[in-house]
């Protein structure tokens, strides 16, 4: 074997290794899907729908839903009772809920974190918290004055009649029972949720 040969192929082969565990990472975090479009959420807090939606079609449409009793707003903070406007993802799902089926935003988001620091209402280390639980893939914490466990969820053994009436929740989205259990086949974890 020359020279040459002996010096390039230890290289070449590090470089094919590389090169497979790259691809194999990349496969795993963003798995191909098969040519189907990734169904999302758009929440529309003025039309008081919410569509399931299939890349830029709608799958299902579900009209009548309920948010915060104070609106929507992208200065939310806890107990304001409003609806944060924005971009989310579904974090957690609980099943068996006072509110029949809760899928849980990863909230508060980034965003809402810098624009509460920027304007001096939420610490640096809160501010440093939620991002480190941005950036290590963790829930942010849920308690701090932007406030948290917010997501969709039915209304359990609530009034449907006042459901359709008024927007009644502390900031969540609510659609009927019914409603979230046809939901329940279109969420997983990390579904995208868009709010506007």
């Amino acid at each position: 074997m020359s020279l040459f040969m002996r010096i390039i192929r230890p290289v070449l082969s590090s470089l094919v290794s590389s090169v497979y565990v790259v691809a194999m990472s990349i496969l795993l975090v963003c798995p191909v899907s098969g040519g189907q479009n990734t169904s999302w959420i758009l929440i529309d807090t003025k039309a008081l729908t919410l569509k399931v939606m299939q890349g830029d079609k709608e799958a299902v449409t579900f009209t009548d839903i309920a948010i915060g009793r104070y609106g929507a707003d992208t200065d939310r903070r806890r107990g304001d009772n409003t609806t944060p406007l924005g971009h989310f993802t579904i974090a957690w799902i609980t099943e068996d809920t006072s509110f029949h089926r809760f899928f849980g935003f990863r909230y508060p988001s980034q965003e809402y974190a810098e624009r509460a620091f920027l304007a001096g209402y939420l610490d640096k280390k809160t501010w440093n918290v939620i991002r480190r639980a941005f950036a290590s893939g963790r829930l942010p914490p849920q308690d701090t004055i932007l406030g948290g466990n917010l997501g969709i969820h039915g209304i359990g053994k609530g009034d449907i009649h006042v459901h359709r009436q008024y927007n009644w929740t502390n900031g969540c989205v609510a659609l009927t029972n019914e409603q979230i259990d046809r939901l329940t086949k279109w969420i997983s974890i990390g579904t995208s949720v868009e709010i506007r």
